[in-house]
């Protein structure tokens, strides 16, 4: 009679081996979070400077039709019952929303509005009383960027609607920038380009700094 072969034993992985591996995980989790931060950080950087790139070429095609004159600057992006750049020129409001404000999106009057204009574009003489063509120096004189009080990765820290965008500056836009770990924001300027700036401190207007030029040329004076 032949004798069967006894059933080979399963070995199963030790309390070490468990250890090490859970260590390896972690020591793998906390070298790629980071960078999965940094990359998602980076891609809405990216998306926010595109939009404001993509609300300038808006204004401009309103500004055409208007004898470039800016509208109110809390009505800017429009609504169903005083439609300005929505819906004659763009169909979604969602472009006025910046990927760092996370509040819900809507598509409604009370739609989200991340960005606004530079209060100082409607002061009246010695200003420019909202005329784009008396700007003395497009390129350096800001136009648009997102404001918003505190600190951009709370949504509390966002106000602005449809109805209702805030002025800029107020204070300056808050305490931090968008990104750069707090040190970076993407402002839109009068001659339509869109950079990022260095950013802070932010207790004062002006906190946005030229980072192309020693002496800082960038400025919200229209008249300079």
């Amino acid at each position: 009679m032949t004798k069967s072969s006894p059933p080979p034993v399963e070995r199963a992985f030790t309390l070490i081996e468990v250890m090490v591996v859970i260590a390896i995980i972690t020591i793998l989790a906390a070298i790629l979070i980071p960078s999965l931060n940094s990359a998602l950080e980076s891609a809405k950087a990216t998306k926010d400077l595109s939009s404001l790139r993509q609300i300038g070429a808006l204004m401009q095609a309103y500004l055409n039709d208007k004898d470039q004159i800016l509208p109110a600057t809390a009505t800017w992006p429009g609504t169903n019952a005083t439609p300005v750049l929505y819906p004659k020129y763009v169909a979604t409001r969602l472009v006025f929303q910046s990927p760092f404000d996370k509040r819900p999106s809507l598509e409604t009057d009370l739609a989200p509005v991340s960005y606004s204009i530079n209060t100082k574009m409607y002061a009246a003489s010695p200003g420019i009383s909202g005329n784009v063509l008396k700007v003395v120096s497009p390129a350096s004189t800001f136009f648009m960027a997102p404001t918003y009080t505190g600190d951009p990765r709370n949504a509390s820290s966002w106000a602005g609607t449809a109805t209702s965008a805030p002025d800029l500056p107020v204070g300056g836009a808050g305490t931090r920038g968008t990104h750069g770990s707090g040190q970076r924001i993407n402002v839109l300027f009068c001659d339509w380009h869109a950079q990022p700036l260095t950013f802070g401190p932010a207790s004062t207007e002006g906190t946005f700094q030229d980072t192309t030029h020693p002496l800082g040329l960038k400025h919200w004076d229209p008249t300079q």
